[in-house]
């Protein structure tokens, strides 16, 4: 039986990008600025940039996305330090696999997009519409998005609520902002059973990172 690679999750917030990477068969420790309680794996509170490298296998970043998000406008005019380009610088300088990821827009290199219709996230009624980038110092192949094929309304977890996305006619002005849906039907759709609507709302489905794992060079 071969040696349990280790995993570095920075930023990790509540874990669902480190659970993911757990179910490709890696043990996960996560590091966050912040306190998270509810990190299913071992953590640190510690600062991402500072945070030393040794003796894992993997390192995956997940730096906050406020200053590339659609959102950005309306997180009450703060200024977001975009850590992108000194995570990756010191990503590069350590010489292990990595991985960045962030929101569209955001000015990560040569992406992969991943999106819920790739991994059939959703439930029976709804349709998670996901869409993240992920820069990798390995090759991640892309998969095909099938959203447009998809009739099922969208569920929006975004901004602390779980939402039905109601389909909007191009050029309309009207908002996107639907019925708000149970926490339960949130969780089901993004494959997260312990994180609350504000939790989900930032997360990253496991099912995206497993994939990735799966394509880490040992």
């Amino acid at each position: 039986m071969g040696k349990v690679r280790r995993l570095l999750d920075l930023c990790c917030w509540r874990g669902g990008a480190g659970y993911g990477y757990h179910l490709a068969g890696f043990e996960v420790v996560g590091v966050d600025i912040k306190p998270q309680p509810d990190y299913p794996f071992e953590f640190h509170q510690a600062d991402a940039l500072a945070f030393p490298l040794d003796g894992f296998d993997a390192v995956h970043a997940s730096p906050p996305c406020q200053a590339h998000s659609d959102l950005k406008h309306a997180w009450n005019a703060r200024q977001h330090e975009d850590l992108i380009p000194g995570l990756r610088e010191k990503l590069v300088a350590w010489g292990g696999p990595w991985v960045i990821e962030n929101v569209l827009g955001a000015p990560l290199k040569n992406p992969v997009t991943l999106c819920g219709c790739m991994f059939g996230l959703g439930t029976e009624k709804y349709r998670l519409e996901r869409k993240r980038l992920f820069e990798a110092s390995f090759p991640l192949p892309q998969p095909e998005c099938t959203c447009a094929g998809d009739a099922r309304p969208v569920v929006g977890v975004y901004g602390g609520k779980i939402r039905n996305r109601r389909a909007i006619p191009t050029g309309s002005q009207r908002s996107r902002v639907g019925t708000t849906l149970p926490l339960e039907l949130g969780q089901e759709a993004m494959g997260i059973t312990w994180m609350n609507r504000l939790g989900l709302s930032q997360a990253i489905p496991p099912a995206y990172t497993r994939f990735i794992g799966q394509h880490i060079p040992a």
